[in-house]
């Protein structure tokens, strides 16, 4: 028969004692630049009312924003982002589309978008971010500006999470 050895209180003060002196390590990692558009490929065709309404192109760096600020001390918006820019730097770009009018009575929606992190001039990471959504509960009555919104913060979810750690073709979220 075996028999269990109980977990003593000395035991726990020791673990607790040894965690306390461990180094503090923050997840934050200096600071980064990000692009404040997102502009659409030239070769896409997006709907004039999308186009007009959603302003995807000034969400997409938004929620990218909100959800590095997690990751970093300091997160800047910045008009031009290039290799050129000092420091860790992210260029993004809506690559594809799907957003006819009519909401979720129109099909799924969804986004497509590629970002490139650069680190001192050099290419750090790229990665393509799909997101596809069909407006989630009381989908039928959200609006296609809506719904491609859900697209894009997710997106911006996906890449605050990659920045953590940041790979060369990297597929996220629906891409994968």
């Amino acid at each position: 028969m075996h028999t269990r050895r109980p977990f003593h209180a000395l035991t726990v003060v020791a673990l607790l004692t040894a965690c306390a002196s461990l180094p503090l390590t923050s997840l934050a990692a200096g600071s980064i630049t990000i692009a404040k558009q997102a502009p659409y490929a030239q070769s896409m065709s997006v709907p004039d009312a999308v186009r007009a309404e959603c302003d995807l192109p000034g969400k997409v760096p938004v929620f990218v924003k909100e959800f590095a600020d997690k990751s970093y001390d300091k997160v800047v918006l910045a008009d031009n982002v290039s290799a050129k820019t000092p420091g860790q730097a992210l260029s993004l770009k809506i690559v594809g589309m799907t957003g006819t009018g009519g909401g979720a009575w129109s099909g799924p929606k969804h986004v497509t978008v590629e970002g490139t992190l650069w680190e001192n001039g050099k290419v750090k990471g790229t990665f393509t971010a799909t997101r596809y959504s069909g407006g989630g509960a009381f989908g039928g009555y959200k609006g296609t500006c809506a719904i491609l919104g859900r697209c894009v913060k997710a997106i911006g979810k996906d890449v605050g999470g990659w920045l953590l750690a940041p790979g060369m073709n990297t597929k996220l979220g629906d891409a994968k």
